[in-house]
């Protein structure tokens, strides 16, 4: 035994070298606590979990400092709302802000085939039809539909497919308003059609803006799909004094225009809301005619939801016109206003063999006739009622297409032909 003196050292010294030993264990833990911690943000211990997530690394570059810097962001897919089969009417904005008309165009719907109503939201006077709130001040604000979310409201209540017509590039307001934005002539003057109209230029981003900004506002008041019409670039009038300055020499005009349409698309489905683009039936038959005005076909139809080709008989050249008549798939027409079904199945027939070789193609929705063209002459005209509307319709679904909308400019249909 030892004496009690040295046995209180023997303990005391035992105590302290346990305090060390602690204060040792500690210390280490909290060393590979941050040493693991530290991996841990480096990525050395990501999970099966973690790898398959669908996060994706954006290297972004600061046009400031020119440093690369990493933001995490998670894909999200826009998810459209299922395609309706379109069997619809075209309805002005004086048609579809009078009440008594509206309330017609319901109960169409509600009693024949009719199931979607196309609505002037701009049109090709370059008016939009109600208070906008993108062009405070201009002369092409109207008030003509006056309570527009309601009434899309109300045709959506009875089931209603409802599509915006949006007149693009014709617009002798805004292009008044705006110079900037116009064609021009060689002097550099505003360039002006045969009915004295001024063009918006399909070249310049500017109108790409208005025109989607105009679309923008058709998607907040509800609507399920916008439709652009003269989308193109103009025919009538002394087009030769056109300038569009040197971005001609480096973009054709079929390219400003599919460009001009992916752009728009990319835009609306933001709002998930579809884009369809009005084309004339001719640039299925003629490359001459599609280059002119900037409607290639493939393009278009790479570029959009939906493609409307306005497939109308009487607008084929005659007989009269050329001396000839309309080649259409080896077909010659003297007279196309007489033959409505063949003129519309052999364009689609045409139609289809070219969407064949595409990787992707919009949905086919033909635009015809419900209109007498008695200008063309005797002889090379006929009377549209419910029979030529049927057999045009025919037309359609024989083609292998299911869908169309008729048009009309004072919105009087032959009803007696829908089903």
């Amino acid at each position: 035994m030892y004496p009690y003196k040295y046995r209180h050292r023997r303990n005391y010294r035992g105590r302290r070298n346990k305090r060390k030993l602690i204060i040792a264990v500690i210390i280490i833990f909290i060393i590979l606590a941050a040493a693991a911690f530290f991996l841990y943000k480096k990525g050395f211990f990501a999970g099966k979990d973690d790898i398959e997530a669908d996060d994706t690394m954006l290297i972004l570059t600061d046009p400031d400092d020119g440093d690369d810097r990493e933001e995490e962001t998670r894909e999200e897919s826009v998810i459209l709302p299922p395609p309706v089969k379109v069997k619809g009417v075209y309805v002005t904005g004086w048609s579809a802000g009078t009440p008594g008309r509206i309330d017609h165009f319901i109960e169409l719907c509600e009693t024949t085939e009719i199931n979607a109503l196309v609505i002037d939201i701009k049109d090709d006077r370059g008016q939009i039809t109600f208070k906008s709130d993108i062009a405070p001040g201009s002369e092409a604000v109207t008030n003509i539909i006056r309570n527009p979310g309601d009434m899309v409201s109300l045709l959506k209540s009875h089931g209603i497919y409802t599509i915006a017509r949006i007149v693009c590039f014709k617009d002798p307001i805004w292009s008044l308003e705006n110079p900037e934005l116009a064609i021009k002539d060689k002097n550099g003057d505003l360039w002006k059609d045969t009915n004295g109209n001024t063009w918006l230029n399909p070249y310049e981003k500017g109108s790409w803006d208005y025109l989607v900004n105009v679309a923008r506002e058709a998607a907040k008041l509800g609507f399920d799909e916008v439709q652009f019409d003269y989308v193109r670039f103009p025919t009538d009038g002394n087009i030769k004094e056109i300038d569009y300055g040197y971005i001609a020499d480096e973009k054709t005009k079929a390219a400003a225009i599919g460009e001009f349409l992916e752009y728009a698309r990319e835009e609306l489905r933001k709002n998930r809301i579809y884009l369809s683009a009005d084309v004339f039936g001719i640039i299925a038959v003629s490359q001459v005619d599609s280059m002119t005005i900037g409607q290639d076909l493939e393009t278009i139809m790479q570029n959009a939801d939906f493609i409307c080709p306005m497939i109308y008989p009487s607008h084929y050249a005659n007989k009269r016109q050329n001396g000839e008549g309309q080649n259409i798939n080896g077909i010659l027409f003297a007279a196309p206003d007489l033959k409505p079904y063949e003129v519309i199945y052999n364009t689609l027939i045409l139609i289809k063999e070219r969407a064949e070789y595409l990787h992707e193609s919009a949905i086919v929705r033909p635009y015809l006739q419900d209109f007498t063209a008695a200008y063309l002459g005797t002889g090379y005209y006929q009377i549209y009622g419910a029979k030529q509307i049927r057999e045009q319709i025919q037309a359609v679904y024989d083609a292998g297409y299911e869908e169309w909308i008729l048009w009309n400019a004072s919105n009087v249909y032959s009803e007696n032909a829908f089903r």
